[in-house]
């Protein structure tokens, strides 16, 4: 006679093995900022982003009736507004590509200075940071020397402080960012585990390990909770798997796929995904074109699902704010009905699951969030679709109507 199975000892595994699937996919994270904003460290200034947010301003008169009829007047009212009061909401000072080798006085007073600047840095500007040089050989001695002043420099860990960590290559080296962060915690009086860093992905090692492994989803797992990010990073990617500069782009075929397993490493554990950046910058009689093709290449960062960029340059932030503002706006005018075809447990043209029901909401408030629009538009679409009932949903609760 076949004995009986165990159900006490299965379920005992079953739990085990959920708990842990819950401790490595703890699920999305809400906050996630629209952009970072690159500037070399020696730049570094309180009123940087309100000189930015002017210069984009400038932009966007110069160039007013191609920005409309590419967003609509009522997006780019919204996107003015927001250039005016909240440009940038995460900036990364930088001390690697875009800050060179300057020699150890100079570096040393700049990243001093970038510490003070970061602490002092308006509340708007809600993720702020530093970009160290790589933990390699050759530059892990400055790297982290300049990590350590810009600390000093602020007097602690600032408000919604992270570190970037470019060159990766192994999962060694996020073993070696974790030791750093204890260390370095240990050493100031930090709280234990407020230091958290992102890591660039910027070489075809870091996408796929030698063993045909994925690399960043072992990179995430290794981070010990650290890792709040992984951004892409364009042309050291392209240069390395062999692209012509003349076709190195954001929308590469092995940029697409450097992204999509990103992207496939990252879901549901918390860490957020960035795309890279564009060389191309709107300036001169060339300004036109370079708005368009930035505005088509955030809308198509967008459509799958890498809601963070890189911006290089103030104009960038124009096309950043009037894409991302029209997107969301387009998907609320999608997404409302038929969250309010759920809420109603209506048929309507599409049966949506939970799962699908959480997708909807989780879009609708990534553009509240973002400002795209106010909670009045969604409830005069979908009007029990309250922001208490997005997170509801989104959490995959039954809502309370």
């Amino acid at each position: 006679m076949t004995p009986r199975i165990d159900l006490n000892a299965v379920g005992e595994r079953l739990r085990a093995v959920e708990a842990e699937l819950r401790r490595r996919y703890p699920g999305d994270r809400p906050g996630q900022p629209v952009h970072t904003v690159y500037v070399c460290g020696a730049d570094a200034a309180t009123d940087l982003p309100g000189e930015w947010g002017t210069a984009a301003l400038e932009v966007a008169d110069r160039h007013a009736e191609l920005l409309v009829g590419l967003a609509g007047s009522e997006v780019m009212a919204r996107a003015r507004d927001m250039l005016q009061q909240r440009p940038i909401q995460d900036l990364r000072l930088d001390f690697e590509d875009g800050y060179g080798t300057r020699g150890d006085a100079a570096e040393d007073a700049d990243a001093r200075s970038a510490g003070r600047v970061l602490a002092d840095l308006p509340p708007a500007v809600f993720s702020r940071g530093v970009r160290i040089k790589g933990l390699t050989v050759v530059e892990y001695e400055r790297a982290l020397r300049t990590l350590e002043l810009v600390l000093d420099g602020a007097g602690g860990v600032p408000e919604g402080f992270v570190f970037t960590v470019p060159k990766l290559r192994v999962v060694e080296q996020v073993d070696i960012a974790v030791q750093v962060c204890e260390a370095l915690e240990k050493a100031h009086g930090i709280t234990s585990g407020a230091l958290r860093f992102e890591l660039q992905i910027e070489s075809p090692q870091a996408v796929i390990a030698a063993d045909g492994s994925a690399t960043v989803a072992r990179a995430i797992r290794h981070s010990a909770g650290r890792c709040t990010g992984l951004h892409y990073g364009t042309y050291d990617y392209s240069a390395a798997c062999g692209i012509a500069p003349q076709f190195q782009s954001l929308e590469h075929p092995v940029a697409d796929h450097a992204k999509a397993v990103m992207q496939a490493a990252a879901a549901q554990t918390g860490v957020w995904v960035c795309d890279g950046s564009t060389q191309v910058l709107p300036v001169g009689d060339a300004a036109p074109a370079a708005l368009a093709r930035h505005f088509r290449l955030v809308t198509r960062a967008l459509e799958r699902g890498y809601y963070q960029g890189w911006d290089m340059h103030p104009g960038h932030l124009v096309t950043r704010w009037a894409a991302t503002f029209a997107f969301f706006r387009v998907a609320l005018r999608t997404a409302a009905p038929r969250i309010d075809d759920y809420l109603r447990r209506r048929g309507g043209a599409v049966i949506d699951e939970p799962a699908t029901a959480q997708a909807l909401a989780t879009v609708v408030l990534r553009g509240l969030d973002c400002g795209a629009f106010d909670p009045d538009d969604v409830t005069a679409l979908a009007p029990d679709a309250s922001v208490e009932v997005l997170n509801q949903l989104r959490e995959r609760k039954v809502p309370e109507l």
